[in-house]
Order: structure tokens, then sequence, then C-alpha cells
């Protein structure tokens, strides 16, 4: 019952003062991906609706920077505020006539999960309920979110597809996202919300995250300072280029399911080893390696199966390994005014 009256107090929402027909709701706009995706809705004429707060996990200046591209678009709306806070996002649903959410504020990374586990509970799961619950009162159309590959944990069945079973992760972190899917279909059982999650594989490119290896790599090697590579060298991952990943974001907004859960990544796997040596030939310079084991939380290999996001999404990811270092250390090095 109370649920109900709940929906029933937003029936008479004041109108958004927007200029376009539908309204995107992006958490997290001013992150790595929502940064990509809501600049790409932009280009496209749609009005965003912004939120992120800007935390401290990584470089604010970098979150600041991006967000100051997305303020300067006509239809671009930001809020700073914290998702766990549930009254500050129930004003912003009260007020604007939401008709897509696409929900990619989190707390990211596998290993700071073991070092700072509440603020995933935080984030992960009380800002991923809070944004989830809103939208169901308010008739959201359709409600993307952002899970990982990290829900896989331990899985030795390679690729990994969304048919496997993920009820045995490594970190925290991928608990949290595995949550997050669970109470999806809980809204999409119980209220008939429509939800999409979509299960990252190790996303880089430029605006990239400088936690993420190939930032971190390329500044350490630039700088001449060693780099940390661990399992001794023997680590692959399903590398995917940003504009791929927003290819696949795009394709989920505009086509609302039921339920559903994609991978999105390149479809195959590439060796840390291979990786570094495209980085060392982009900068003409060779990498400092320090070898260490496998580190807490993390797997040695990802992989995905993305067969059924071709076939349901037609996510086709474009950019090869190569290509998108080069992106990524152009734009590294133009950001921080280097010159090799």
């Amino acid at each position: 019952m109370s649920h109900l009256l709940a929906v029933n107090s937003f029936d008479k929402r004041p109108p958004a003062k927007y200029n376009a027909a539908v309204i995107y709701l992006v958490t997290g706009c001013a992150g790595f991906i929502g940064f990509h995706v809501a600049k790409r809705l932009l280009s496209q004429g749609n009005t965003v609706v912004g939120i992120d707060n800007l935390n401290r996990y990584y470089s604010v200046r970098l979150k600041k920077d991006r967000l100051s591209l997305l303020l300067k678009e006509k239809n671009f709306k930001f809020w700073k505020l914290n998702i766990a806070h549930f009254k500050q996002l129930e004003k912003i649903f009260e007020t604007t006539n939401i008709d897509v959410v696409c929900h990619l504020a989190a707390q990211a990374g596998v290993r700071h999960s073991l070092i700072d586990p509440f603020s995933y509970e935080q984030s992960n799961i009380k800002g991923f309920l809070n944004i989830i619950e809103l939208s169901c009162r308010c008739n959201v159309k359709n409600f993307v979110y952002a899970s990982s590959s990290s829900v896989y944990g331990g899985n030795e069945k390679i690729p990994f597809s969304t048919d496997d079973a993920v009820d045995k992760p490594l970190s925290l972190y991928g608990a949290t996202k595995r949550a997050d899917e669970l109470i999806a279909y809980v809204y999409h059982h119980l209220y008939h919300l429509n939800t999409t999650g979509l299960r990252f594989f190790t996303v880089y490119g430029p605006w990239g995250r400088p936690d993420m290896a190939l930032f971190k790599f390329t500044k350490a090697i630039i700088e001449g300072k060693t780099i940390e590579v661990y399992n001794y060298g023997k680590m692959e991952r399903d590398f995917t280029y940003i504009d791929d990943i927003v290819d696949g974001v795009i394709a989920s907004l505009n086509k609302p399911f039921e339920y559903e859960i994609f991978n999105l990544g390149r479809g195959k796997s590439i060796s840390l080893e291979y990786f570094i040596s495209c980085i060392e030939k982009r900068l003409n310079k060779k990498a400092k390696k320090v070898y260490l084991p496998l580190q807490k939380g993390d797997v040695p290999k990802t992989y995905a199966d993305i067969r059924k996001s071709e076939k349901m999404l037609g996510f086709h990811p474009k950019v090869s390994i190569e290509e998108g270092i080069e992106r990524f250390v152009s734009w590294y090095m133009s950001y921080n005014n280097i010159t090799l």
C-alpha cells in the first residue's frame, strides 16, 4: 500500500521546462562512461539531466573538465548530489518528467572495494535502490543500468555468457553489481518496470579513469616510472573502446526490454603484455615493469560472449586495441600538454 501511495503522490508533477521531446536522466554524468553517453545523447538533440557527486575517488579536476564540456550544451541540466540521498533525488523526479533513466553512477574499482567496502554499499546498493524506486514511482519508460564483467567472478568457462551462473563473485564490487541485477529483476517482476543491465568489459579510451591500466601505464611510461604487472604478466582482458560501449548503451536506451542483461565487450581477449607493447610502440618508449602476483579480487582472464548483444541490440564493436590505444594516448598528451 505504501508503494502505491508513493506513486499517486507524483500524479500532479509540474511540466518540466526543457526543449527536447525525450528527457534522459544520466547518473554519473561526470564519470568516464556517463560523460560519453551524455555527450552522445546531447549530440542527437536530446535533453539530458545529469547527476554526479564529483567524489574524490579519483581526480576531481578530470571530472570537472568533462562536466564543463556538457555544461556548454543548452539541453543539459546538472545536479550535484549523492544518489544515496533519497530526498534530494526525489525532488528531481518530482519536478522533471524523466522518460528514460541511464544509471551509470557507482563506486567503481575492484581493489578499492577491499579498502573501503562501505562506500560500495552506499552507492551501489542504496543508491541503486533509490534510483530504481523513483524510476518505478514516476513511470519511467526504460531503466538502463551499468553492471560489470566482475559479476562472473571466478567462472572458468570462456567466453563469459549471460547464461552462465554468476553466484560466486570474487570482490565486493562484483557482488554489489550482481545485487543490482537481482534488484532490477524484482522491480520488473513486481511493477513491470522495463530494465536492461549492461555488463561492461574493461572500458578504455579518451577521458578515461586514472585508476585504470591504460591511464596508469601511459602516465608511468612517459614519466619513466615503473608499472606494476600483476599475475606476472599472465593476464588477459576484453578491452573495449569507449565509443563501442556508448553504441551499446544508446541501443539499450532506444530499445526497451522487459528484463534483459547484455555483455558489452569487444568479444576478444587481449594479453596484458601485448596491451603494454601497444602503448610502448605508440610512445616509442619501453616500460619499466615490476611483476607481481595476482591481486585479491582480480581474475586472470575476461572474455565476453557478445552474440546475444549482436543479435538483440545490433551491437558490433569496431575499434581495434591498436587504434583505441592510439586515440587514448593522443588525447592524454593533448590534455596534459605533453610533447614527446
